[in-house]
């Protein structure tokens, strides 16, 4: 890394709710809302971005905890703005709080994890895994 992440960087990641936001396992009784997974992955990307600048070219992060409520539902058209800030940085551990709001409140909160990781190291790792 190119500093130690500090308390209180952050990261953001923007995005209307559109149809592959939205779950897809209810009835037509159910109103098209965004999906948890889609959240999640929004709240994980927000920290991705808090963490990019500071990362070498040989480095990457990878999710390593997440603990999400998903608090309030959000609807087809709807802005979300996701938010993660650093808490804590512990070596390669970097532990996000992460919120989300839709145009009318908050949708979720919680913690994510994310691991500074060497790129090639990991490769070599997952091509071992593919060879067992």
């Amino acid at each position: 890394m190119k500093r130690r992440p500090e308390v209180g960087d952050r990261g953001e990641m923007r995005f209307v709710v559109a149809t592959e936001h939205t779950i897809d396992f209810c009835d037509d009784r159910m109103p098209v809302v965004l999906s948890t997974p889609s959240l999640i992955w929004n709240l994980e990307y927000a920290a991705v971005n808090a963490l990019a600048p500071i990362l070498e070219s040989h480095e990457h992060c990878v999710g390593s905890q997440v603990d999400i409520q998903h608090l309030a539902p959000t609807s087809l058209g709807q802005q979300v703005v996701c938010v993660a800030k650093v808490i804590n940085a512990d070596g390669p551990l970097v532990m996000f709080q992460v919120e989300a709001h839709d145009e009318h409140e908050l949708i979720a909160r919680g913690l994510h994890q994310r691991s500074v990781i060497d790129v090639e190291r990991f490769a070599r790792r997952i091509l071992k895994k593919m060879q067992a």
